[in-house]
């Protein structure tokens, strides 16, 4: 695994720059209130959402379709009920 600081510096930055602006507001948002409450395995977990692509994270949390790329864990039931 890598260094927790350089993970967590890699999970800001990719939740806030996503490509989409609706995807940076909701990701930056939720990464911002709730990273310092996370362990190593929900860093891991983010880290492994926010390489998902734009539009099935979009699909998946506006539509609620699921996505056999998005597993269901802590960090993913969190985002789901998250709401800006």
């Amino acid at each position: 695994m890598k260094n927790k600081k350089e993970l967590i510096n890699q999970v800001l930055y990719r939740s806030t720059h996503r490509g989409t602006k609706e995807m940076d507001l909701l990701l930056g948002n939720f990464v911002k209130k709730y990273i310092s409450t996370f362990n190593d395995k929900d860093l891991s977990d983010l880290y492994n959402i926010l390489n998902c692509d734009d539009d099935v994270l979009y699909k998946w949390y506006f539509s609620k379709i699921g996505h056999e790329l998005i597993p269901i864990n802590k960090v993913t039931q969190m985002l789901r009920d998250f709401k800006i």
